[in-house]
């Protein structure tokens, strides 16, 4: 029944239209999938990626989607929108929301491997792939307003691994327009087929996370489509029976309003969060904090000199799995407030070549990290819209220089310029694009309202 939190959802993936799009909403949309691109792009240089893609070439198959940064090849639109969701994930660099999770890489893969699936003569155009996008995304962020746990830094499980796939369901069904009826069992299904837990946070298992999100996302859609069903009060609570509400002990969904003058889709209040470097959201306040102290030091001193330094303390927020003291492979470099913060002390930066073995494994880092000592103030809340990081050097002459930031360049509350956003694009699609298709990508999707057959992403 539509009376239901779930048949709520299903009528709202069912009835939303293009006029639904605000031109805010749009704009917003269009910058992640244009980030989402470029960070797929560069990923599909990794190794966790080239795993991936070995891996699914081991299955003959229907080949008709692309795969990202590979020229020619092309899988089955489950497994490339599989490998293209681990290549989004795969350095940690694609955009955060808050509650936290991170929203395009695990619609965008499926989408773009639909799009390809479809005959020639019901291609989706631009608009009905903008408009499935931001369901996804609309998907994603109301299920993480049902529970207070959500609105903190995860402890149990990856949350795109949840609201992903869920969100990529709900984006498919829209774009292969099923009916109401369906779009509540491709929830359902989609439910059945979600979670990863937290344990594997900086391994190369992480980027699986989205890559299932949006590969379990879309088969959902196509069980859905032809014909399974699941229980269509997956995510109403439900005494004594855990539908959705499974992943969290404090649960309380509410229905989703009609799309229309009811209704103001999530991305109209808050913007997105998008990274400046390839690495875990808290590492960006850590990082500005010290590049803010760095700067003072060499103001002080006439340049950066680490013998100086007698111990840098971080004041952070409590998240085990970021809290990784001398990390030894990129994975747990890119969730480590000590290495980042470090890395920036030393470099003035933090970039892609950062996080390589070489500069892991420098002499000079590792005598800093020695150095580092970390506090957890109580106000310090593991939260991505409240938390700060701080950075104090104390240097062997008694003097303490500090350098603090609640608010990092690229957070929804300070986003990333126009000019920011397309300089980060074109040096990621550097890795595997020539300077023509760069610019073809960018012109596509700024004018994605207008593209008559999507499938030309």
């Amino acid at each position: 029944p539509e009376d239901t939190v779930t048949g709520s959802f299903a009528s709202f993936i069912s009835a939303a239209r293009p006029e639904h799009l605000s031109q805010t909403v749009r704009q917003r949309s269009k910058r992640m999938i244009l980030d989402s691109l470029g960070v797929g792009l560069v990923g599909s240089t990794t190794r966790v990626f080239d795993i991936a893609l070995r891996y699914c070439r081991l299955y003959p198959s229907v080949a008709v989607s692309s795969v990202y940064g590979k020229p020619g090849v092309k899988l089955s639109p489950t497994l490339a929108a599989f490998t293209n969701g681990v290549a989004t994930h795969s350095m940690d660099f694609d955009d955060t929301w808050h509650p936290a999770t991170h929203p395009s890489g695990a619609v965008l893969p499926a989408l773009l491997a639909a799009s390809q699936m479809l005959p020639p003569n019901t291609k989706p155009n631009g608009l009905d792939f903008l408009l499935a996008f931001n369901v996804g995304l609309e998907v994603q962020g109301r299920l993480m307003h049902f529970s207070t746990e959500a609105h903190d830094i995860p402890k149990r499980f990856h949350p795109p691994s949840v609201v992903g796939t869920l969100g990529s369901a709900a984006a498919t069904a829209k774009l292969l327009s099923l009916s109401s009826a369906q779009c509540c069992h491709a929830l359902g299904i989609a439910a059945s087929l979600a979670g990863a837990p937290m344990a594997n946070a900086a391994t190369q298992a992480k980027p699986l996370h989205v890559g299932n999100a949006t590969r379990l996302g879309l088969e959902a859609a196509l069980l859905a489509a032809r014909g399974m069903e699941a229980n269509p009060l997956i995510l109403d609570d439900i005494p004594g029976c855990s539908g959705f509400s499974a992943f969290y002990g404090v649960y309380q969904p509410k229905p989703l309003p009609a799309p229309g003058q009811r209704h103001e889709f999530l991305l109209e209040k808050q913007d997105i969060a998008f990274k400046r470097f390839p690495a875990h959201l808290g590492m960006h306040w850590v990082v500005d904090a010290a590049l803010s102290v760095r700067n003072l030091f060499v103001n002080h001193a006439g340049s950066f000199s680490p013998s100086l330094i007698r111990s840098i303390m971080l004041k952070i927020p409590v998240s085990k799995y970021i809290n990784r003291p001398f990390p030894s492979s990129e994975h747990q470099a890119r969730h480590s407030f000590q290495f980042n913060a470090c890395a920036a002390l030393l470099d003035g930066e933090v970039g892609l070549a950062s996080f390589s073995e070489s500069s892991i494994q420098r002499r000079e880092l590792r005598e800093l990290l020695d150095k580092v000592v970390v506090e957890h103030p109580e106000d310090n809340v593991a939260n991505f819209d409240k938390m700060y990081g701080e950075v104090a050097l104390l240097l062997h002459t008694g003097d303490v220089l500090t350098g603090k930031c609640d608010t990092f360049y690229g957070h929804w509350r300070n986003p990333l310029s126009k000019e920011s956003l397309l300089k980060k694009f074109r040096s990621n699609a550097s890795h595997v694009l020539p300077e023509e298709k760069i610019e073809t990508i960018i012109t596509l999707v700024d004018n994605l309202e207008n593209l008559s057959d999507s499938s030309q992403l």
